[in-house]
């Protein structure tokens, strides 16, 4: 992906327009003078899925679109991503009874014909106010993983139990799946894992099998370090027959600032030499953690370790040395600083497999 500005992870717009003229106006002052990530849609329904499953930093809709009005478009993105600013822009009057009652569900409201000038800086404003907000809601949290599904394997009951306190977690993705960077997982797989967990998904095309300990590695995930700023990060363990996880592992610890806490999952090629000494309770998470693996139904068959019944009894093995029925464990490489969310753990003494 193209990184964006001083190489923070793109700002992206969302811009719901059906008008093909506005549409390109917006685009050619979002993207080439500001440097925003500017993807279009006249499709409300299709906006309504992609700001489900997807990060944005900002929707930017018209009133009048096919199928849906403007307001309804806006209450919907009220209840699929509350937190996603919502700017609308209309060539209507500003002091019609339907607009008045738009403005107030919306962020912003842009009167057309719409100069240059205040386009951007209204947009600039409202994704800058937007990731502030999210950074203050509560610590941030990010999960890696060299290929599709590793992170939910080995961390989504974590990052659940985050999200109940109040965090905000992403989930990066490395690879596609497949030799040379091919696409084998659907983007929707990743997507709707995500959306199980109510995490930010990061997805990234570096080559399976070849994903490297240096750069390019490091730099990828520097840029999303840099734009989720985690207080607390899940990775691979170095212990691991895999040489992408063993890698990722290396780069992570790499990129990382040193005030993060890293944590190690177990991957199922984990070896022997995994020690771990945090263990986190997910009894109330389970179910959920499933449904997420679940959506990778590509890698069904040629990823056994997705399976329902080899998860739960891993967990359950883990809950052994806990106090709960189901149990993640951990490696922590780096203690780091230790916030208010951090997920209640139980020593598990460095026990081995």
């Amino acid at each position: 992906m193209t990184p964006g500005a001083q190489d923070a992870w793109p700002r992206r717009i969302l811009l719901v327009e059906d008008d093909a003229v506005a549409a390109h106006f917006a685009v050619q002052v979002l993207s080439a003078r500001g440097g925003f990530d500017v993807v279009h849609t006249p499709d409300p329904v299709v906006a309504l899925k992609r700001a489900s499953s997807e990060y944005w930093d900002l929707v930017l809709t018209d009133v009048e679109l096919p199928g849906m009005t403007g307001l309804e478009l806006v209450r919907q993105l009220r209840l699929v991503a509350p937190d996603l600013p919502v700017a609308v822009m209309t060539a209507h009057d500003a002091a019609d009874a339907a607009m008045r009652i738009l403005r107030s569900h919306a962020d912003e409201f842009l009167q057309k014909p719409i100069r240059p000038a205040h386009l951007l800086a209204t947009v600039t404003s409202l994704v800058a106010r937007g990731r502030a907000a999210r950074l203050a809601a509560g610590q941030a949290v990010l999960a890696i993983g060299a290929h599709p599904g590793d992170a939910e394997i080995g961390a989504a009951g974590a990052l659940l139990t985050h999200r109940r306190t109040g965090d905000q977690i992403s989930i990066l993705s490395l690879s596609g799946g497949a030799p040379g960077g091919a696409e084998t997982t659907p983007a929707g797989e990743s997507a709707l894992a995500a959306l199980a967990l109510g995490a930010t998904l990061y997805r990234e095309q570096l080559e399976d099998t070849q994903i490297a300990e240096g750069d390019p590695t490091i730099g990828v995930i520097r840029r999303v370090l840099e734009s989720v700023r985690p207080a607390v990060i899940y990775t691979h363990s170095f212990h691991d027959a895999n040489s992408d996880h063993r890698n990722v592992h290396r780069a992570t610890m790499m990129a990382a600032r040193e005030d993060a806490r890293v944590c190690c999952f177990q991957s199922p090629s984990g070896t022997v030499d995994f020690r771990p000494d945090h263990l986190v309770t997910i009894d109330g998470q389970m179910e959920r953690k499933l449904l997420a693996i679940r959506a990778f139904t590509s890698h069904a068959e040629v990823r056994g370790y997705l399976d329902r019944g080899l998860v739960t009894t891993s967990a359950s093995y883990w809950s052994r040395f806990g106090d709960g029925r189901y149990a993640e464990a951990f490696e922590v490489a780096r203690q780091g600083a230790i916030a208010a969310g951090q997920p209640a753990g139980t020593a598990a003494g460095g026990l081995a497999l």
